[in-house]
């Protein structure tokens, strides 16, 4: 039973940075997921899939695993490169291409 720890990213939908600075330790799943023949439903005995931890960092998510003598994996975020741009750069004297209608 590998423990996952990771940051997630914002959904799609999401243009802030609300939610992303909380980590997230989940469990992989030891048995496979199988359906239900009646009503289609898939399910598994495994209950730990269901468990999702959060942490408010990367340290504190470590030393739970630690403590509970988890085997652990850290997937470091992906830091994204942001571009600070203002309206006024479009008339900006030394701009790149020509600002045109």
């Amino acid at each position: 039973m590998l423990a996952k720890i990771y940051r997630p990213a914002p959904s799609a939908m999401q243009s802030g940075k609300a939610k992303s600075t909380v980590w997230l330790l989940e469990f992989d799943a030891d048995v496979a997921r199988r359906l239900d023949p009646l009503m289609g439903w898939s399910g598994s005995a495994d209950t730990n899939g269901q468990v999702r931890m959060t942490f408010e960092t990367r340290e504190e998510a470590i030393a739970f695993a630690q403590r509970q003598n988890l085997p652990f994996q850290v997937t470091e975020p992906h830091e994204e490169k942001r571009v600070i741009k203002a309206y006024a750069d479009n008339f900006a004297y030394g701009r790149k291409r020509p600002w045109t209608h």
